[in-house]
């Protein structure tokens, strides 16, 4: 990506090659969260599971724009993460580790993908087992589905992010759940993956945000994250953190020769969006690594962790607040869930209830012979008893 062939003009939703892009990137990221879920057996490594979701992404935008009269970055935006059972997120173990599945485990898979710097992210919750999911991980999962369901529609132009803030605490203490705090919904931009325009997941003294109002026109990641515990993870372990991001905004002369090889291969090779030390050559990254991030010259993405025998469910989604309505555009069905609480608060009903596009204007007459996807006034509502079902 170099600059003097970047528009100054910022691209948005207004082009429709913006919005191919986002939407080409989707399709990638869906089918490779596609792949990971069937690869997430028992006594699966969990690592070798990790390199295939980030090796489908790059073969398949690899084989996109391969034309193209200036060269289109494009990839991985996110590398493929598993976090099972208690631990919060970020868990994409380096080659050497032996980590595997084991039956029951709850799976949360995060991963995005990107083409020309457009990005779309993806966390879906996946239990190893056959048959329905039940019991506290069920309650869990439809607690963190249902949120994303009423985030997904109040996440629109005019509405205010402390909306979504408020309405998703109360859908997970619905399920006798806690969303968890710490975790931001970012604004999406070009080659962007976190915004400065945020939605915090709870709303405490110790973590302020700028009050913001949705707009037409701009990309959201949603991020729900819910927990049977108390929603306050904890930092165990840092060298279990993997992924990090260039804060292109820090410069400082390193001291070891190994940490400015590292630095050097991260700047060539990922000078904007997050990657994995995988990428990396192992030993010299464990020791380059260290001086980078303490020196603030990479933002780290921690494992975090809710305590053992707590269970922990992640949905993400990628949203383009389109002028006909918000297209949500990464989603994957869920198992049949069976939980043990059910939805009966008249306002998340009436949150569920409300369609995702906007009303058309106006009396036309709509034309006859082929339906158009267009014509339709309103998305279906989500009915609220039926928290086995993902969204459409």
């Amino acid at each position: 990506m170099s600059d003097d062939e970047r528009e100054e003009k910022e691209l948005d939703l207004t082009s429709p090659e913006v919005v191919t892009k986002y939407k080409s990137a989707a399709e990638i990221v869906n089918k490779a969260l596609q792949l990971v879920v069937k690869e997430c057996k028992p006594k699966t490594k969990i690592v070798d599971i990790c390199e295939k979701g980030d090796a489908f992404i790059r073969e398949q935008t690899g084989n996109m724009y391969k034309n193209a009269k200036r060269k289109i970055e494009r990839g991985v935006a996110f590398p493929t993460c598993l976090s099972v059972n208690n631990t919060v997120c970020h868990f994409s173990p380096l080659a050497s580790d032996t980590s595997e599945l084991q039956e029951g485990d709850v799976v949360k898979i995060d991963m995005g993908c990107h083409i020309d710097g457009f990005i779309a992210v993806v966390a879906h919750t996946h239990v190893v087992q056959e048959g329905p999911v039940n019991d506290r991980k069920a309650d869990v999962i439809a607690a963190a589905n249902t949120a994303a369901e009423v985030a997904l529609r109040l996440v629109r132009p005019g509405k205010k992010n402390k909306d979504v803030t408020d309405a998703i605490q109360k859908v997970a203490a619905a399920y006798d759940c806690k969303i968890v705090e710490g975790v931001l919904s970012h604004q999406l931009k070009q080659f962007v993956i976190d915004g400065n325009k945020v939605i915090l997941s709870v709303s405490n003294p110790d973590t302020r945000v700028d009050d913001a109002e949705f707009e037409e026109n701009e990309v959201y990641a949603v991020d729900i994250v819910a927990s049977t515990g108390e929603g306050k993870p904890k930092l165990l372990d840092e060298k279990q953190t993997t992924i990090y991001k260039r804060a292109v905004d820090k410069n400082y002369h390193l001291k070891m020769k190994t940490s400015r090889f590292i630095f050097s291969e991260i700047n060539q090779k990922f000078p904007i969006l997050p990657f994995t030390a995988r990428a990396l050559e192992e030993k010299r990254a464990r020791l380059g690594l260290v001086e980078c991030v303490n020196h603030d010259l990479l933002q780290p993405y921690p494992v975090l962790h809710e305590k053992p025998g707590d269970y922990v469910a992640h949905i993400k989604f990628t949203v383009l607040l389109m002028p006909n309505g918000s297209d949500r555009i990464t989603l994957h069905p869920l198992q049949k869930l069976q939980p043990t609480k059910t939805i009966d608060d008249p306002e998340i009903k009436g949150w569920l209830a409300l369609g995702t596009k906007t009303k058309k204007k106006g009396g036309g007459k709509k034309k006859k012979g082929k339906k158009n996807e267009g014509d339709k006034a309103d998305a279906e509502p989500m009915d609220a008893s039926k928290t086995d079902a993902a969204a459409s």
